[in-house]
């Protein structure tokens, strides 16, 4: 998460969301929607 926001230059303590979570790793929010939501 840390190497996430410092690429997407955010400060150290922020949220980084889903979305920006999917773009950084590749992966599509449908595959990981079941993990979240339950």
């Amino acid at each position: 998460m840390q190497r996430i926001r410092e690429d997407l230059n955010k400060p150290q303590k922020s949220f980084v969301s889903i979305e920006e979570f999917c773009q950084y790793t590749g992966l599509k929010y449908e595959h990981i929607e079941s993990y979240i939501i339950g």
